[in-house]
């Protein structure tokens, strides 16, 4: 999993996540594979009862365009909507994707239960980012 995203991390499109972080939050992820081979994954974070986060999605070169990242966005939310909440947030650069998806941008300020910014202050690009907050109800 990590050398699937280890260009992404490097770039600064997705946070860095140590061996130890995936191992402890490994029942967050959903993978895609083809075969024994990885070929995407993101992972359903819980905030709190109401609201989780997308994080980490990447489908390898190759595959991308193919409907993979969609078809694992849309298993994190079923997983989400059977756990009750009522929410999900992405911060993303690819803000197209997700709207088709059916999430609305929303301002930064607005994201609800500030622990989330606990992340922002490990990526590269804090202070100064261009993520776009998107968020879908359930």
């Amino acid at each position: 999993m990590q050398s699937l995203v280890a260009s992404e991390v490097e770039s600064g499109v997705i946070l860095p996540r140590s061996d130890d972080e995936v191992a402890t939050n490994i029942r967050s992820y959903f993978v895609a594979h083809v075969g024994e081979e990885i070929i995407g994954y993101v992972a359903l974070h819980i905030h709190s009862v109401r609201l989780a986060e997308i994080r980490s999605l990447v489908v390898k070169e190759g595959w991308r365009g193919k409907g993979v990242g969609g078809q694992l966005v849309q298993m994190a939310l079923e997983e989400g909507r059977a756990l009750g909440v009522q929410e999900v947030l992405a911060l993303t650069y690819t803000k197209p994707f997700f709207q088709r998806l059916g999430f609305e941008e929303i301002q930064k300020s607005a994201i609800p239960e500030h622990k989330i910014w606990q992340d922002c202050i490990r990526c590269k690009h804090f202070p100064v980012c261009n993520e776009v907050a998107m968020m879908r109800r359930l």
